[in-house]
């Protein structure tokens, strides 16, 4: 079972030192995954605990929190994917005013010499960390050098001619390229969480829906999309996912403001409140509108749902078995 930490401050966590591995991890897309398996692996041949160290809210956020980035998955997606690659301490540390000025000397100090008795520290390509970013990977060497360990930065990952990271992911499901997104995930693109009570306003009109908040974090889509539903237990080995269509946005017409996935499966009768599902993106329909009225909205539904169904049943499906965005 691994172990969450949240601040600098405290006492030591791995007595007999460990391997850190550093990243925003938002999404973990294969690149993230290779830095991860690296460090689990390292950590094995030296018989010390894996650690991966990540903040929250990133920095990118912190500093644009009147208008926050899109993320690909929020806390607790990052914090579960993290314990599947095998880490046995996880860092999400609190990025906040101190966290900002802190130096990049005193943060190795704190964190990886005190907290964590790093052996080895790894890296992605580019990393930078610090006040104003002014720590890199020479920074991490030289402190190594007279703490009593070795930082190193893993080779980037390419994917069809292009590196792997989150930027090209986020741009890739805006554009509804989902097949190029899941190349660069190693997965579907995919949310999941415990459905929660919504206004069941869709019910009244005739299109129910299972509802999945996002966690707080600003969403990387928001629009009309094909989708299908895992974890309802359909088909005769209870794995084959449920055909749907699903909303993703805030609701304008009915002047919702928090971001929520809606999911209507087709030709289902049942209870999913407090069931755990996740949501796989098939295909983009339309953004996201503003109607005059119910019936206008019902009306473009009805149309959504027959676009779904057509797509739906024209596209392979995948079958995928570990959640990999958790947003209960």
């Amino acid at each position: 079972m691994s172990r969450l930490f949240r601040d600098i401050a405290g006492g030591p966590l791995c007595a007999d030192g460990s391997v850190v591995c550093i990243g925003a991890f938002d999404g973990l897309h294969l690149g993230h995954q290779a830095l991860v398996r690296h460090a689990v692996a390292r950590a094995h041949v030296l018989g010390v605990e894996a650690a991966a160290l990540s903040f929250e809210p990133l920095p990118r956020e912190f500093f644009a929190a009147a208008s926050p980035p899109p993320r690909l998955g929020p806390v607790r997606a990052k914090f579960e994917g993290l314990r599947g690659l095998g880490a046995d301490v996880v860092g999400l540390l609190r990025f906040d005013a101190r966290m900002a000025a802190m130096s990049p000397e005193a943060f190795v100090d704190a964190v990886l010499v005190q907290r964590l008795r790093a052996r080895e520290v790894w890296v992605g390509p580019g990393f930078r960390f610090g006040h104003r970013r002014s720590g890199d990977l020479a920074t991490l060497q030289a402190r190594g050098r007279e703490a009593g360990f070795i930082a190193g930065e893993i080779e980037p990952l390419v994917v069809d001619g292009e590196r792997v990271s989150s930027t090209h992911i986020r741009t890739a499901l805006v554009a509804g390229d989902f097949e190029h997104a899941a190349r660069l995930l190693g997965r579907p693109y995919a949310v999941s969480g415990r459905v929660v009570r919504g206004q069941q306003l869709g019910r009244t009109l005739g299109y129910p829906t299972a509802n999945l908040r996002f966690g707080g974090k600003v969403p990387a889509l928001r629009g009309i999309y094909a989708t299908r539903v895992h974890g309802i237990g359909s088909g005769a080995d209870g794995s084959r996912p449920w055909p749907s269509v699903s909303s993703f946005g805030t609701r304008p017409t009915v002047g919702g403001v928090e971001p929520l996935l809606e999911a209507h499966l087709f030709d289902f009768d049942g209870d999913l409140y407090g069931r755990r599902i996740e949501v796989e993106f098939v295909a983009r329909l339309r953004d996201e509108e503003k109607f005059d009225d119910l019936p206008s909205l019902v009306r473009q539904m009805d149309l959504d749902a027959a676009h779904a169904r057509a797509l739906l049943a024209a596209a392979p499906s995948s079958h995928h078995e570990t959640p990999q965005q958790d947003y209960a």
